[in-house]
């Protein structure tokens, strides 16, 4: 272990550190065996209860998209990090029970951070981002929060959806299946970020997609509320939110 440079609780300033700890990058969760088993038995689960992916696929895009607000938002190294790790990290609560699961996943977060040498303060950015990012409990509560509830919500695409037979897809799979194109801007001198979707409307009309998600859309909306910035819903090229 060497010294390092560390973020005060304000996340605004750094000082020098007397004690001595890892940095924790993605790269060192990525390769964690006991995270690659969670993420795996999470998935086991979600496919047995007929969800769409939240594996691999969706916790790459997660990670990568709650980097890219932070850091297009301005903020330090440290935080932009702790914001992949947290998105990559926020589903594995799947493997205990799909209910509460960003509860139990913030846990399972917190103790293999823990093991593989995290400071306490930086567990407590994640564990705190993981536990809010589902809309059924949680809400923006830090800039890592925010930008992770942004990134989860804004991925709906039909590369989602397991089940192949259109003739028994639900709700969820019919519009997930819809949307063949769903891109995250953010634009910073704008102060604005915007979902952009493409739905075919031949597979589901537009009304369905608000059915079943306008409570991530509010909690989306609430999250750049949070960072500053103004939420824009864009779908099929016009602009509803």
């Amino acid at each position: 272990m060497k010294k390092q440079l560390i973020f005060s609780q304000n996340w605004g300033k750094i000082y020098n550190a007397e004690e001595e700890y890892n940095v924790i990058t993605l790269e060192d969760v990525i390769e964690n065996e006991e995270v690659k088993a969670f993420i795996n038995a999470a998935q086991k689960q979600i496919d047995a209860l007929g969800y769409t992916e939240h594996s691999y696929r969706h916790i790459g895009i997660v990670s990568k998209r709650t980097g890219e607000i932070l850091e297009k938002l301005g903020y330090e190294p440290k935080v932009i990090e702790l914001g992949k790790i947290a998105g990559y990290l926020h589903d594995i609560g799947n493997c205990v029970n799909r209910v509460d699961h960003a509860h139990s996943g913030a846990i399972l977060a917190n103790n293999i951070l823990k093991e593989i040498g995290m400071s306490a303060e930086d567990r407590a950015e994640i564990t705190m981002a993981i536990g809010n990012h589902d809309e059924e409990t949680g809400t923006a509560v830090s800039a890592i929060s925010a930008a992770l509830i942004l990134a989860d919500k804004s991925d709906v695409h039909r590369d989602r959806v397991a089940n192949q037979n259109m003739a028994t897809f639900d709700i969820h799979d019919r519009v997930n299946y819809a949307v063949t194109e769903a891109n995250l801007e953010i634009r910073e001198n704008e102060r604005k970020v915007i979902l952009n979707l493409k739905i075919d409307t031949e597979i589901c009309p537009v009304l369905d997609y608000f059915q079943i998600f306008m409570d991530r859309t509010m909690m989306s909306k609430y999250a750049a509320k949070y960072l500053d910035i103004w939420y824009e819903l864009v779908i099929n090229g016009t602009k509803l939110l």
